[in-house]
């Protein structure tokens, strides 16, 4: 079995406290890093992983096209970038939009939310992700008002952000 991840335990500034693993981090519900990405394709749809039903948190809920956790040591574009590799099997130039300060509405991880344009194709990480599809935003706001559930409460944070700051 792999060994489990270390993060970075982190103040409200994001400064480093302390390297805990994630199990302890979770549980105890500390302060820790994220780097989300939003892939749009050139149609403006946007890309939305649905977690595999083995996922420790939100099974089964739609998400960010890539998203993860910091390792201990790792920056946010090093993180966005792994990530992107890892899911959804892509490599291209991030743009950063947004800093989040950690949250319980977001699950206590300071987020920072990138975004890159991709059409495809992807290889997506059968462990990680069930499936992965391309929405237009006004499916997205539909799906959104109607089970809000469905998707993470971390991607609902900065899909909100999104659509009253950075689209049209």
């Amino acid at each position: 079995m792999p060994s489990e991840e270390i993060f970075d335990v982190v103040d409200e500034q994001d400064r480093v406290l302390e390297q805990l693993p994630r199990s302890v981090v979770h549980a105890r519900k500390l302060l820790h890093r994220a780097a989300n990405v939003f892939v749009f394709n050139s149609s403006g749809a946007l890309l939305l992983q649905f977690r595999s039903a083995t996922k420790d948190e939100y099974p089964h809920c739609y998400t960010s096209s890539a998203s993860g956790h910091l390792s201990a040591g790792e920056d946010y574009l090093e993180s966005a970038q792994r990530e992107m590799r890892e899911e959804i099997g892509i490599d291209t130039p991030l743009e950063r939009l947004r800093k989040f300060p950690g949250t319980p509405d977001n699950a206590y991880e300071h987020t920072v939310l990138f975004r890159t344009y991709w059409d495809g194709p992807f290889t997506f990480d059968p462990h990680e992700i069930e499936r992965g599809e391309f929405f237009g935003l006004s499916q997205i706001d539909h799906m959104l008002s109607e089970d809000e559930n469905q998707f993470t409460p971390p991607f609902r944070q900065l899909y909100r952000w999104y659509r009253e700051n950075c689209s049209d």
